[in-house]
């Protein structure tokens, strides 16, 4: 505790330029000065001890929320990233952003423990961004960006619109060299070469405007997405074999959603939101070498429709009260069909129609029972009921109670304590119950398992967060996790014949996390305007393999992650540069019969941006500076896997070729 208790010493003989209360910390645009934001996110990346949540990409609407809100409230939308959500909202926009922590009377926290609420202000301007850009990779392509953008007013109508088509990049998709190892046998050597990108369309738009005494949004978005990738290898055995692979992915999102609030009495609110998103997706993907020729196709649909209702009351400033439910229905139709050299291969859940009717009830309530601490609790219920047609006839109701409390303790002005006890229960993904492909992975096809239960979790968690000078921040966070029916991988036998791994319940476990989140300010060390922000991520598990009964980590579970960025604002040049970087990291996922590893090094972005005027930014970027590495490695074990038996062969990828190249960006905006 010595070094908090000094990083408490340093708070206090720095007067924050950010105004305080108990939980909530804002900063208005002053304290971005330096740094000449362009939008709220350049805003919210400089906040001390902030790092932005997308959300979970979860059914429904209460668990989907990530960690930022508008003048109060969540936006409305799914599809639309919470990230390009504010990206479209110019910094000019801004009257401050209000950091929350640990929770506040009348901000619905969402099970998050630090919030922002972003306040616009309540002007009419016209704001308007153009912005083109281009990644050339060193390979020879340009994959071009551009971005149009506007908000204003028409009176008492508020609008916004967004347009963007863009060339997207594979960055894992590379040249590399591998092997084909057989225990007792040869090694067999291959090369190959691939590259992947994509071209899409989006188009954004909402009108807000008074109605009945309230205030009603309406939004909605299409995107086009179109992706390719492409694979080369050339196997060194006797004769050498060439082999292509060949994955085309189609896909078409449509949203559209409407938000209603009014006030029914000067302490009572009333939110209503509807909310309708559809995505089609076809894939085809095609192998062929010497005598083989696989294709694999398939089409799956997906819309979900969503109503919620939310009543909130102020009793007092110390304590607020909210009640709610939803209702959200989910539909997914899937289609997969597997020939081998012609031939039709059944697959356990290849064609599935799958329906969830999901229904939750919640309550929950946030209060300062003293100036120091806050008390957030909610109490949530669900109740959904899937059946399935197809290959897999079935239907059963599920019950859940997720309570939450957490609490935050604040014994200075600028140290926080806060502990969290809640059920977590995850959802089901949608994918786990239909078949998939990879003819180009070691892995191949998996099988669909519609008869899966969530899994779900106690989990408790402490933190500590320190903030000292005027911008530096040190959180400690330590999460523990009770774990049952939990989702890992098992084998299934195919109607046909046959073995297929699937998802399956493996029952009970354990998970534990521990996380340090830094920003660290150099102005005090002699280099102002520069900052350091990271973090750093361990995590570790313990479940029961259910083909060797052995314990072992969860499947996919990185062990360590980390990230950190460095700039440094130089007002007086009006450039702004630093290099970020997202550390290395190995996940094995566990099948019935190989181990598949993965090991992702290291990725490095220098940047240097230049604002020859407020409204004019021009950024340079060096993606995949250090073209890092990755390796894919799959053990065989000839069948089931053995308690101690050693794999009978292996299959190993190293891609040491990664694409790399240039990123050029011009934003101009208006108003």
């Amino acid at each position: 505790m010595l070094f908090v208790h000094i990083l408490a010493q340093a708070a206090a003989a720095a007067a924050p330029e950010a105004a305080v209360q108990q939980g909530v910390t804002s900063y208005a645009p002053a304290f971005f000065a330096a740094q000449q934001p362009a939008t709220v996110v350049d805003m919210l990346n400089r906040i001390p001890g902030f790092t932005l949540d997308n959300g979970a990409s979860v059914r429904g609407f209460e668990g989907a929320a990530g960690n930022v809100l508008i003048d109060g409230q969540r936006p409305a939308s799914k599809s639309d990233s919470l990230q390009d959500i504010l990206i479209r909202i110019p910094a000019s926009k801004i009257e401050r952003i209000d950091i929350i922590r640990g929770g506040a009377p009348g901000i619905d926290m969402q099970g998050k423990t630090v919030m922002a609420n972003v306040i616009q202000k309540k002007d009419n301007s016209i704001r308007g961004v153009i912005a083109i850009a281009d990644n050339h990779i060193d390979d020879g392509r340009d994959l071009g960006q551009m971005r149009l953008e506007g908000s204003g007013a028409l009176g008492d109508v508020k609008w916004e619109a967004s347009a963007r088509a863009a060339r997207g990049l594979d960055d894992g998709a590379g040249a590399g060299r591998g092997a084909q190892i057989t225990a007792g046998g040869p090694t067999v050597l291959n090369g190959y070469d691939a590259e992947g990108d994509g071209l899409f369309y989006s188009l954004v738009a909402a009108v807000e405007a008074p109605v009945l005494g309230g205030s009603l949004r309406l939004n909605g978005r299409v995107l086009t997405d179109d992706f390719k990738f492409e694979e080369k290898t050339r196997v060194v055995s006797t004769p050498v074999v060439d082999q292509q692979y060949l994955y085309l992915q189609e896909q078409d999102d449509t949203e559209f959603g409407a938000r209603y609030t009014r006030k029914l009495a000067a302490d009572w609110d009333l939110e209503l939101v509807a909310l309708r998103t559809g995505r089609d997706r076809l894939v085809t993907e095609n192998f062929d070498a010497p005598s083989v020729a696989n294709r694999l196709l398939v089409e799956r649909d997906t819309v979900e429709t969503i109503g919620r209702a939310v009543v909130k009351y102020r009793f007092d400033p110390k304590l607020s009260f909210e009640v709610g439910g939803e209702r959200a229905v989910n539909t997914l139709e899937s289609e997969t069909t597997l020939r081998s050299n012609g031939t039709l291969v059944r697959l356990p859940a290849g064609s599935v129609e799958v329906e969830e009717d999901r229904k939750e009830l919640f309550a929950k309530a946030a209060w300062r029972p003293f100036e120091t601490v806050t008390v957030d609790a909610g109490l949530r219920y669900e109740f959904p009921t899937i059946s399935s047609e197809g290959d897999v006839v079935l239907e059963k109701s599920l019950r859940y109670l997720k309570p939450r409390l957490a609490v935050s303790w604040a014994p200075l002005e600028m140290t926080q304590l806060r502990l969290r006890l809640e059920r977590e229960v995850d959802q089901l993904n949608f994918n786990d119950f239909v078949a998939a492909g990879g003819l180009n992975q070691a892995g191949g096809v998996t099988a669909g398992n519609p008869d899966l239960n969530p899994g779900q979790a106690w989990v408790g968690e402490v933190a500590l967060e320190q903030r000292f000078w005027t911008s530096g921040s040190v959180a400690l966070s330590y999460r523990h996790s009770e774990l049952s029916d939990v989702v890992d991988r098992g084998p299934v036998d195919a109607p046909g014949g046959g073995l297929f791994d699937r998802p399956e319940n493996i029952g009970d476990g354990t998970k534990d996390v521990v996380a340090v989140d830094l920003t660290l300010p150099f102005d005090r060390l002699g280099a102002k305007g520069a900052l350091l922000k990271g973090n750093l991520t361990k995590r570790w598990s313990e479940v029961t393999d259910p083909t060797t009964m052995e314990t072992r980590s969860q499947s996919a579970l990185r062990g360590l992650d980390w990230n950190a960025t460095f700039t440094w604002d130089m007002p007086q040049y009006n450039i702004t540069w630093g290099v970020e970087a997202f550390g290395a990291f190995k996940e094995t996922t566990y099948r019935y019969n190989l181990v598949y590893t993965r090991k992702l090094n290291t990725y490095v972005k220098p940047f240097i941006e230049y604002k020859p005027q407020p409204d004019l930014n021009i950024r340079l970027e060096l993606p995949n500076a250090t073209r890092r590495n990755l390796s894919d490695n799959y053990a065989f074990y000839g069948g089931r896997r053995v308690a101690g038996a050693d794999a009978t062969s292996a299959d190993i990828k190293r891609t040491n070729q990664t694409p790399g190249g240039t990123f050029l960006r011009i934003r101009k905006t208006f108003g």
